[in-house]
């Protein structure tokens, strides 16, 4: 798709689309159409309504987003144009805001475009029209459209690269696949890339990380990520946890195994969030981790009661060896906390279907040991509907995580406070780090929704991370 702020005139194959909201009604079709009476009746600006006119000879679509809508109600009503009504449109696209509509009405909808266009076809050997080619006019009396559009586009691509990585089937993304996807990110001078095998990952302590990847024909790698930029006055640390996929190991799923693929959501997070901060040359330094493993099963696969070793020179019973995500990521965060100085440190993983049940597909279980980070995520999240929201890290929860064999087990046993539980298992292992946040994923990073007939990514967190960095203070 390519983006301009100049208008187009004279082509037939042109599809007009004006945003109206409930409020704003009768002064955008006034000024926008002068020479058309339409009855609320037929078009009432409600949210998700819309209605087709021609004028012209060229057609014009009415979206309806309702009063004061949300971001993400921009967001998926622009959406909804290419991925669902891909026939009004040809070859190229004006949108006319009206003067109300702000910076993050336009951003919302040219990132709504942008995500119209991604489908889950790609193997099919008939794929849906790509609209890479569509020309698409962006009119607004907005200050500063350009770097507007400019954004909102790396915004949009930083999405779809996310929604394709957790969407993509397991034989494809592999952990060598996300390490040479994160190689690339090297074509951007600022960033260096280290990709550690597993030779040296037992150099470097990596046991944990080590054990999940026992059973599997596939090579773990342990992805290192660094960004710098010459005028940062923060350091993040990211860890992203990259299970390419979970089939439990030998404690085994019974069901569900099939949307495993998506247990690398927490990787896919942080590794396109780090491409967006990267496009975006925000002035932060940044530090991005991912374990990348699979957890399969073989005569190598690692025990139910096994005791092993971690980075941070605890030894972990396991219970569970469906219980994997924190382990990996207890040797990133380790690892992370024990070789760089960063400010803050964050963890993304689908985790627990505990989160799940606590939250359903609406929020993120936030977990945080800094009070000003959790409600800064908090309140950045609602502002984009990528929510988190709170739970707590009381230590009697901790003590559910005692073994008497071991410094630690990874799984309590218990149906009860499970994302609680296995967020206290992480904190054992940030070295007492002040500024932790983890987010718990499970039920936001993939689900059902309507732009798909099966469950699907959503990028949750990318655009989070993103306005998290700009708000540092």
């Amino acid at each position: 798709m390519n983006f301009s702020t100049k208008e187009l005139k004279g082509n037939k194959s042109l599809l007009t689309i004006i945003p109206v909201t409930e409020n704003l009604r009768e002064e955008i079709l006034a000024k926008k159409l002068p020479d058309f009476s339409i009855s609320s009746q037929i078009f009432t600006a409600k949210k998700d309504s819309m209605y087709v006119l021609e004028r012209d000879g060229k057609l014009v679509l009415l979206l309806g987003l309702g009063t004061d809508p949300e971001y993400k109600t921009i967001e998926t009503g622009f959406r909804r144009i290419l991925s669902k009504h891909h026939e009004l449109v040809q070859k190229t696209i004006q949108v006319e805001f009206c003067k109300d509509f702000d910076s993050a009405f336009i951003e919302a909808a040219v990132i709504g475009l942008i995500l119209g266009k991604y489908h889950l076809d790609f193997f099919k050997k008939e794929r849906k029209q790509s609209f890479d080619d569509l020309e698409v006019a962006v009119l607004s009396p907005a200050k500063n459209l350009q770097k507007l559009l400019d954004r909102a586009q790396k915004i949009g691509r930083a999405k779809i690269e996310a929604m394709k990585l957790v969407d993509l089937p397991p034989n494809t993304v592999t952990p060598d696949f996300l390490a040479e996807w994160a190689k690339n990110l090297e074509n951007n001078p600022k960033i260096n890339v280290h990709i550690y095998d597993q030779k040296k990952a037992k150099d470097l302590g990596l046991e944990a990380f080590l054990a999940v990847s026992r059973g599997s024909a596939k090579p773990p790698k342990f992805i290192v990520i660094e960004y710098r930029h010459p005028e940062a006055k923060k350091h993040i640390g990211l860890v992203g946890k990259g299970v390419t996929f979970d089939t439990g190991g030998l404690n085994i799923k019974t069901k569900g195994m099939h949307f495993m693929k998506s247990d690398m959501g927490g990787a896919a997070t942080v590794l396109a969030a780090t491409q967006l901060i990267a496009d975006l040359s925000l002035p932060v330094n940044l530090t991005t981790i991912v374990p990348a493993v699979e957890n399969a099963i073989d005569k190598h696969a690692y025990l139910p009661s096994e005791v092993i070793r971690s980075h941070a020179g605890l030894s972990i019973e396991i219970v569970d060896t469906d219980a994997e995500g924190r382990l990996i990521l207890a040797d990133g965060l380790s690892y992370m906390v024990s070789n760089y100085s960063v400010d803050s440190l964050l963890d993304f993983a689908t985790l627990t279907g505990s989160a799940v049940g606590t939250f359903g597909y609406e929020s993120a279980a936030l977990f945080s040991n800094d009070e000003i980070l959790s409600q800064k995520i908090q309140k950045l999240g609602m502002l984009i509907d990528e929510k988190a929201w709170s739970l707590p890290l009381w230590e009697v929860y901790g003590r559910e995580m005692d073994s008497e064999i071991a410094d630690i087990r990874n799984f309590h046993g218990k149906p009860i406070a499970g994302a609680i539980t296995a967020a206290k298992f992480l904190q054992a292992f940030i070295h007492e780090h002040p500024s932790w946040a983890h987010l718990d994923i499970a039920g936001v990073a993939f689900g059902d929704g309507e732009f798909a007939k099966t469950k699907s990514a959503t990028a949750y967190g990318v655009h989070l991370l993103l306005k998290l960095i700009e708000n540092l203070g």
